[in-house]
This record gives C-alpha cells, structure tokens and sequence, in this order.
C-alpha cells in the first residue's frame, strides 16, 4: 500500500511537529528565571548510564558463546572500547573505536 501525495505531506508535517515540540517543550515548561527542578536534575544525571547500560545488553542479547565465533569479536570490541575511554575519555572515540574494531573483526577474522 503505497501514500499519497497529500498522505505524505501530512505524514511528514506531524513528524516535524512531533520533533519540534519535543525539542522546544523543555526551554518553554523549564524557564530561566525558576530552578530546575531535582527529579529532573536526577534524571539528567542517572538516565545517560542507564541508556548506555541497556544498549549494551541490546547488543549482546542474542551473542552466542558455545558457537560461532563464541563473542570474541564482541569482547574485544567492547574491551577496545573502555580501553579506548579509560585512556583518553572520549566518548566519540571509544565509540568509533569500539565499532570499527567490532566490524574489522567480524569482516576480515570471524
């Protein structure tokens, strides 16, 4: 099944709306003249290793270690990856790092 024209117009009107309003719903409900309120501040702090904890489960769900290549190439990349953000601690780097080391030994060893 295939949109229409107007279909996809409206389709992308709201999802631009969707993304604006949830970027500028912040400044308009935090203002600043008022403090930031603690649950949020809470929420600022605990929330980015929470994400990273949970993506980290994501990407190893479904890693075999009685086959295969029995995660090696998952441990290595994730060995390279906090190796990489205890040495220089940034996190674009240990991120990229991770990956392509992740993806250059699943191409070219595994």
């Amino acid at each position: 099944m295939t949109m229409t024209t107007a279909q996809a117009a409206i389709t992308i009107a709201l999802l631009a709306l969707g993304t604006m309003a949830t970027r500028f719903l912040p400044f308009l409900i935090f203002r600043d003249n008022k403090p930031t309120p603690r649950y949020i501040q809470y929420l600022g702090k605990a929330l980015p290793a929470a994400i990273f904890g949970m993506l980290v489960v994501y990407c190893l769900k479904n890693v075999s270690i009685l086959s295969g290549s029995h995660g090696l190439p998952e441990l290595a990349a994730i060995l390279v990856t906090g190796g990489l953000h205890l040495w220089k601690r940034q996190m674009i780097l240990s991120i990229i790092g991770g990956t392509v080391c992740y993806m250059l030994l699943v191409q070219l060893v595994f």
